[in-house]
């Protein structure tokens, strides 16, 4: 890590504990009586302009630093090396596609049982390191937002998974990799599904990338067409082919339509690429393919670095394709083993065929586990090795395969135990890149720079914890081997202060086996944790998503795109703005209660 960017050193465990003690329910009587204010042991201001992480990390710090000094210097060392050899930093490129089980990609045991093969991902993780703790955030939205701005969903506001014409995305405040990365020189593009709004401010070229190519929504497009709404895969949004239904009065509550896929480039136009039928649909992973390996060799026969996510849709959800492709014949499978692994070789071997692939970093992983509830028929989601999925805070739901690769700078087939997550890409990028400088000192930053990890091994990470929201409530915060449960399966021990809700992963990774004596001497640690993290929430409060109308900005919209800023219902007839509700989204409720069971 760049300690001059670390400058600022803080020993709240110490300063906190007695607080916590305080802050307790359940504390004892004597804890009624006016609290005496714990005395400050240490405290070290952060610097000015200096990179903010979360308070937890700054525990570690305190105890951890000096070492992380002395490997830093030769991390440094290292990479100079590495710029003077090459002539530039390293390229990164990163793949991520969705909703896989731990196990699913890396392990061919694990794809014996299941029916299919990834040649090429596995080859990454032969050749390189296979993540067992990579951790993500629990949907497709907050996980892509946490990548590309290296924070937490919930401190973005980006926890709300969009759906069409959802109104809302990221806001221009948030500063992205692609920012952090054009300020070093590098070349940037996003290819695929971006799903992280459908305004204007939100577009990916708007956000820092150079290039994009892009879908606001996931893969429910592929069922938002007319071919499945002939299959009733979808039913009642394309009402042209469907009988005049003679008790309608409200033409206004259907969609009627959007764009599928778009393009841009930085500081240009907007434009829809092709139409929303499932042709197209099944044309984005091709074309944004053949874009990313032309952006690949494009910027390599002109010695600039590079940085390129290409996030695929993999599958569609519409079973029309061949099921000649992996023995499971299932969407996730097929779209795995015969296109993402496909491409994944494909960028393999141009890279080495360009010469540039001891100077380029591989990152290829799942965005969040799979969709192990209220899945289509068909689509071959399932739980390995640990219970939950998508939208769960279970480890099943945010703990996935993740491989990376980066010959002659990542030793071959290593196993690597630590914890490490997908925030942490954002910083461990800007490092390799000389671009921490770039990375804004005003906000919370949760990414940590793990080029230790990448370039030193296993034991190598500087991370033992995450905290996993759902929605925006906090699910979960996982110390070490130690996780507990802050939507607790246990309510009512958990209203009398001891809760069965603690939970040793080694032992049982499935959480199924709450426990409460044999680790009820955690209560304290991790009360001191969830205070330390929301303290640190009141001094650098969470910035929120934004709203506004649809596909504003795109020159080749069609005539329904344009109309949703300027609604076809006469605004006179109505006591109301019918738009006043965009500026009011962020009001839908998210259920502080949901069952943490779920996926049993």
């Amino acid at each position: 890590m760049n300690m001059r960017k670390m400058s600022g050193v803080l020993l709240v465990s110490l300063a906190l504990t007695s607080a916590c003690d305080a802050a307790d329910k359940n504390a004892e009587k004597s804890m009624q009586e006016a609290p005496v204010k714990p005395a400050v042991v240490s405290k070290t201001a952060i610097a000015s302009g200096a990179m903010i992480h979360d308070a937890e990390f700054y525990v570690l710090q305190a105890q951890n630093g000096e070492k992380w000094a002395l490997e830093d210097s030769e991390l440094d060392k290292k990479l100079a090396e590495l710029k003077k050899k090459y002539g530039q930093p390293p390229n990164i490129i990163h793949i991520m596609w969705d909703d896989t089980a731990f196990g699913d990609v890396g392990i061919p045991a694990v794809q014996k049982i299941r029916g299919f093969e990834t040649p090429n991902i596995n080859k990454m993780a032969e050749e390189g390191i296979l993540f067992t703790r990579m951790y993500t955030e629990v949907g497709c939205t907050p996980s892509r937002a946490a990548v590309v701005t290296g924070r937490l969903a919930i401190r973005s506001g980006m926890y709300n998974i969009g759906m069409l014409l959802e109104s809302h995305g990221m806001s221009g405040k948030e500063v992205t990799m692609a920012e952090v990365l054009s300020k070093a020189g590098y070349a940037t593009a996003f290819h695929g599904k971006w799903h992280l709004g459908d305004i204007e401010e939100s577009y990916p070229h708007n956000q820092g990338f150079d290039e994009a190519f892009f879908t606001g929504y996931n893969q429910i497009l592929s069922l938002n067409t007319v071919v499945a709404e002939q299959a009733n895969a979808s039913i009642g949004l394309h009402e042209s082919m469907l009988p005049k239904d003679p008790y309608k009065l409200d033409d206004t509550f259907i969609t009627k339509d959007w764009v599928q896929i778009a393009e841009g480039t930085k500081g240009g136009e907007t434009r829809q690429w092709r139409d929303n039928t499932h042709d197209t649909y099944e044309a984005i992973d091709p074309e944004a393919q053949k874009r990313t390996l032309e952006f690949i060799e494009r910027n390599a026969r002109a010695g600039k670095p590079f940085y390129i996510a290409n996030w695929p849709m993999m599958s569609t959800f519409l079973p029309a394709r061949p099921k000649d492709c992996s023995v499971s014949r299932s969407m996730l499978m097929d779209g795995l083993q015969c296109n993402v692994d496909v491409f994944i070789g494909k960028v393999m071997d141009k890279l080495k065929e360009l010469g540039i692939a001891e100077n380029t970093l591989l990152i290829a992983m799942a965005d969040n586990g799979p969709m192990a509830h209220n899945a289509p028929a068909g689509t071959g989601f399932a739980e390995t090795i640990f219970r939950g999925g998508k939208g769960d805070f279970l480890e099943g739901g945010v703990r996935v395969p993740a491989q990376a690769w980066w010959p002659g700078v990542i030793g071959e087939g290593q196993i690597v135990g630590d914890m490490i997550h997908e925030v942490d890409l954002f910083t461990t990028f800007a490092r390799l890149a000389g671009a921490m400088d770039s990375i804004p000192g005003d906000r919370v930053i949760d990414g940590i720079d793990q080029t230790a990890l990448l370039m030193k091994g296993d034991s190598h990470s500087r991370r033992d914890y995450t905290f996993t929201y759902a929605g925006p409530q906090l699910g979960a915060i996982v110390k070490g081997n130690y996780k507990r449960h802050m939507i607790s399966p246990d309510p009512v021990g958990e209203a009398s202060g001891i809760p069965a809700a603690f939970y040793f992963l080694p032992s049982d990774p499935r959480e199924k086996m709450p426990v409460l004596t044999q680790l009820i001497h955690l209560k304290r640690p991790f009360n001191r944790m969830k205070l330390r993290h929301d303290l640190w929430k009141k001094k650098y409060p969470d910035s929120h998503e934004v709203y506004g109308i649809p596909w504003t900005g795109v020159v080749n919209a069609s005539d329904e795109i344009k109309a949703l800023a300027k609604p076809k219902i006469d605004a006179s007839k109505l006591p109301f703005d019918p738009l006043e509700y965009i500026e009011h989204l962020d009001q839908l409720p998210f259920d502080p209660a949901m069952d943490p069971d779920i996926g049993s």
